[in-house]
């Protein structure tokens, strides 16, 4: 009787465990499952980190943050987009922008500066756009 007792209590525990975990992990998202994200404390009120100043950025071209999976254009002056630096054919990371697209040199995909759409396969589907904030010279993820 002494082992089914044992037994019984670790599972008993163990359901207990699973249950505090679950509960504490909803703290941080909302109904809908989307999770909250803390600012840094130097970026309050001002959208996320830093990517770039607007100046290097250049008008009809772009920059790839390969960190921050990441690639920031410039299709007009003035006018800054922002998509996923992951190419949707097979998950590589792009690997320039030159002459108004977003190119992938593992199998050759490119994609429009101005909207991440797919200029040249063999990706079927644009890049994901990606939120970010200019604010005076300062573009930053939101």
């Amino acid at each position: 009787m002494t082992m089914g007792s044992t037994r019984r209590t670790v599972l008993a525990t163990g359901a207990a465990g699973t249950a505090a975990l679950l509960m504490g992990c909803g703290e941080y998202g909302g109904d809908d499952g989307d999770s909250v994200e803390e600012a840094s404390p130097g970026d309050a009120g001002t959208g996320g980190e830093e990517l770039a100043r607007t100046a290097d950025i250049p008008v009809g071209g772009g920059k790839i943050f390969k960190d921050r999976k990441v690639v920031v254009t410039q299709p007009e002056e003035g006018d800054f987009k922002a998509f996923s630096a992951v190419c949707t054919h097979q998950g590589c990371i792009v690997s320039s922008v030159s002459d108004e697209t977003i190119n992938c040199a593992c199998h050759g995909s490119e994609f429009t500066i101005t909207d991440g759409a797919v200029a040249k396969g063999p990706a079927t589907r644009p890049l994901p756009a990606e939120e970010i904030t200019v604010s005076g010279n300062s573009i930053r993820l939101a």
